[in-house]
């Protein structure tokens, strides 16, 4: 039975198929692509949704600091893109990561990283998808035409937003105006999403809150996928242009707006607050490893394809340092948590014009990289039908557009009801994880495949430097600097110590009762007899406290302790993913040394390791659900229909 699951295609076969016309490329491609059209393809993949938006929400979490998750983001890909490259020359046919883990691991996990792909590719376009609707209704709000007496297009904040986000956000303005804050000083983005859901029309009780451009552009982008719509060269070729141009202005234009001041302190939150957008950064380099599905096209994939992926990591890691610090010294950095950022601090020193550029643009950046990945999930669904793996009638081509109809359908499915009602940060964290576990494997498989005589090798091999004498000297290292400079921390993490909740989280947590009991603590402790309870603002109070002073507060609280408190298997539950990475840690350096591994590879695998186990276990879960769906459809019908089962007694 585990013989079957993992059932291996060989190199030789899949480069047979392929010559056949059996794999995702006709036998007839020509080998056009070169360095510099390889590059574009990569930046023109990666500049996105992640610079136009995400970058926000990490920037916002991290203050200017963030600029270092986006360094060490770029080494983790610059480690999988080489196992990337390695296996794009071995394996020069399209599938990508899929393709790999059918040659490496067998089937089953085939099927796995199919599946991951999935996730990527569909939940990736559901963000890009959100993104692109917060920017489309900037630019219509930002319309004028005096003649026609148009000031503005405003669409209604229900049409124009997902449903989880409003909700949650009216629940949060209730919260904190129970805690005594006034609707006129909560964040915009609360009161923008409670006013959708104030304003939102009716069925019953339940809100109509869904965010139709969104779904708008979904359809639209599917209709130009069915119709056969695909982008050349020279298109991919100028729409980088164009992104660059944008960006470059950006820079060239905000940075005369910096305010110094705005990067001090650097790191206002720590190294938790820079590492809470692991899931943001770590999007916005979504994209890369689609160069390696080009490697039929190539000239020399042996040679180019790493080049390529090298230099569109680096450009734009460039680019992204460079407007992380530019938006965080425009505006302070707790102001960036919103869906347009760029547009939205042009708009904070009143220069609507670049405001206007820069939304148009990026309507029109974004809708090419949802026509990217639309066409490419389709692909990957054809690619397993193809195997055995998925229903014949996803690999069903249209006679008449030459296009996989039936996949593409269901693709603009898949994407557009989960828009209507999925936020943006649920979204981008489940696409991470499915990525970055897709990293993990194709850094795995190389190093499997790493001494075995059997495998045809390519022209292009990752740089071998032996990793028993870096891993554990690292790992060791690493473990001193833990129990010495970090102490604190790390006892806490092993025993699990209690932990007080933050601010915003205690007070969004009491009842009626509970906060009356609070305020009147406040107003006790601290004389305000001129204010009344009602009247006090225990979030921006209690905020405004140092960290003994706070904690002194939450202990003479009489407030029940669960609710004061993170303990117990509550606290420990968020920490099993570092737990995971600490003992894959182990056994990956046993390996190490037993195995002589190759260095590039296992940094690579441990990098990648490490941003999954930063997600949270909520994110893990999600996957894990995912997983297991996955899994049930495999074996009702993947694992019978595979076209390797009928050949099984049969070397292929």
């Amino acid at each position: 039975m585990l013989q079957k699951l993992l059932r291996k295609k060989s190199i030789s076969k899949i480069l047979a198929d392929a010559e056949k016309g059996y794999g995702d490329h006709h036998p007839s491609l020509k080998k056009t692509l070169g360095v510099r059209d390889l590059t574009a393809f990569g930046i023109a993949a990666i500049i996105g949704a992640g610079i136009f938006s995400t970058i926000g929400k990490a920037s916002a979490d991290g203050g200017p600091a963030v600029i270092f998750l986006f360094i060490f983001t770029a080494l983790a890909c610059s480690f999988a893109a080489f196992a990337y490259a390695e296996f794009a020359s071995m394996v020069p046919v399209a599938g990508s990561a899929y393709t790999y883990s059918y040659v490496a691991f067998g089937e089953l996990v085939a099927w796995i990283i199919g599946w991951s792909l999935i996730m990527e590719y569909a939940i990736g376009n559901i963000t890009v998808a959100i993104s692109w609707s917060d920017y489309f209704t900037g630019l219509l709000s930002s319309i004028r035409i005096p003649a026609l007496d148009i000031n503005g297009i405003h669409l209604p904040g229900w049409m124009t937003m997902d449903y989880l986000t409003a909700f949650n956000g009216h629940k949060h303005a209730e919260a904190l105006v129970n805690a005594g804050k006034s609707y006129a000083n909560l964040d915009e983005a609360t009161r923008i999403a409670n006013n959708a859901w104030m304003t939102a029309p009716r069925i019953g009780d339940f809100h109509v809150v869904a965010d139709l451009p969104a779904l708008g552009i979904i359809i639209l982008i599917t209709w130009l996928v069915y119709r056969g719509m695909k982008e050349s060269r020279n298109a991919s070729n100028a729409m980088v242009i164009v992104k660059l141009a944008v960006i470059l202005l950006v820079l060239s234009v905000g940075i005369f707006y910096v305010d110094t001041d705005n990067w001090n302190p650097f790191a206002p939150n720590g190294v938790s607050g820079v590492l809470k957008g692991v899931s943001a950064v770590f999007f916005a380099y979504i994209g890369f490893d689609a160069i390696s599905t080009t490697a039929e096209e190539c000239k020399n994939p042996q040679r180019d394809l790493p080049r390529a992926m090298m230099w569109a990591i680096i450009i734009c890691t460039v680019l992204y340092v460079a407007i992380a610090l530019v938006l965080t010294g425009m505006v302070d950095y707790r102001l960036l948590a919103v869906g347009d950022p760029l547009a939205f601090v042009f708009d904070q020193v009143d220069l609507k014009v670049m405001s206007g550029i820069i939304a148009v643009s990026a309507v029109f950046a974004m809708a090419s990289v949802l026509l990217v990945f639309q066409m490419g999930q389709p692909r990957i669904w054809m690619s397993m039908s193809r195997d055995g793996l998925l229903p014949k009638s996803f690999s069903r081509i249209h006679p008449k557009y030459q296009t996989p109809s039936f996949a593409t359908i269901v693709v603009g499915f898949v994407v557009a009801v989960p828009s209507l009602f999925m936020n943006l940060t649920i979204v981008t964290d489940l696409c991470s994880i499915g990525t970055l576990f897709a990293f993990v494997l194709v850094c795995t498989g190389v190093l499997v495949l790493q001494n075995r005589p059997d495998i045809q090798r390519g022209k292009f091999r990752i740089p071998y430097v032996n990793s028993k004498y870096v891993i554990p000297v690292l790992f060791a290292a690493l473990l001193v600097l833990a129990f010495t400079k970090y102490k604190p921390e790390t006892t806490n993490f092993i025993f699990n110590t209690t932990k007080v909740y933050d601010p915003t989280s205690f007070v969004t947590s009491l009842d009626e009762t509970e906060m009356k009991a609070v305020q009147d603590q406040i107003t006790a402790e601290h004389q305000l007899a001129k204010i009344t309870a009602i009247n006090t603002d225990a979030e921006a109070y209690l905020g405004s406290l140092s960290t003994a002073d706070y904690e002194d507060f939450i202990a003479n609280s009489a407030v029940d302790a669960e609710k004061k408190y993170d303990s117990g298997w509550s606290l420990f539950a968020h920490k099993i993913p570092m737990w995971i990475f600490l003992i894959l840690c182990v056994v990956i350096t046993y390996y190490c040394v037993v195995k002589n591994l190759s260095l590039i590879p296992v940094l690579g695998l441990l990098s990648c390791l490490y941003m999954m186990c930063e997600l949270g276990i909520s994110n893990w879960v999600g996957f894990g659900i995912w997983l297991i769906i996955g899994l049930v459809v495999y074996f009702l019908y993947g694992y019978r229909h595979s076209k390797l089962n009928a050949n099984y007694q049969e070397k292929i």
